[in-house]
């Protein structure tokens, strides 16, 4: 506590009583800033956790293929194992479902 009297005289002297409620003010919107910058930051990484954990599944399941793998047994070259496009949208589904649980969870933490 004395410390932080200490700061605040010295800041009081230096900077002067009439611009020092400004200096805090932008203070404050700078960590709010940062705050909310570390947030999104956050949400960004679980969302593409979220999806690629999805897309892990799906594969594990046999629901998608990974482009550019071979077929089983059968020797395919690779552009003939390419993902089809009913394999193609279920992955953007999935994705498309991750990021909506992601927003959820966004909008009811900030309520």
């Amino acid at each position: 506590m004395p410390e932080l009297l200490l700061i605040l005289g010295l800041a009081l002297i230096v900077i002067g009583p009439k611009k020092l409620p400004d200096v805090a003010k932008a203070l404050g919107r700078g960590m709010a800033e940062f705050k909310r910058a570390t947030e999104d930051l956050k949400n960004t990484i679980n969302t593409e956790s979220q999806v690629a954990e999805t897309r892990e599944r799906l594969q594990r399941e046999g629901k998608i293929k990974v482009p550019g793998a071979q077929a089983e047994g059968k020797g395919a070259a690779p552009e003939e194992s390419f993902a089809s496009k009913s394999e193609e949208e279920q992955v953007a589904a999935a994705e498309q479902a991750a990021g909506e649980d992601a927003g959820r969870e966004v909008r009811d933490g900030k309520q």
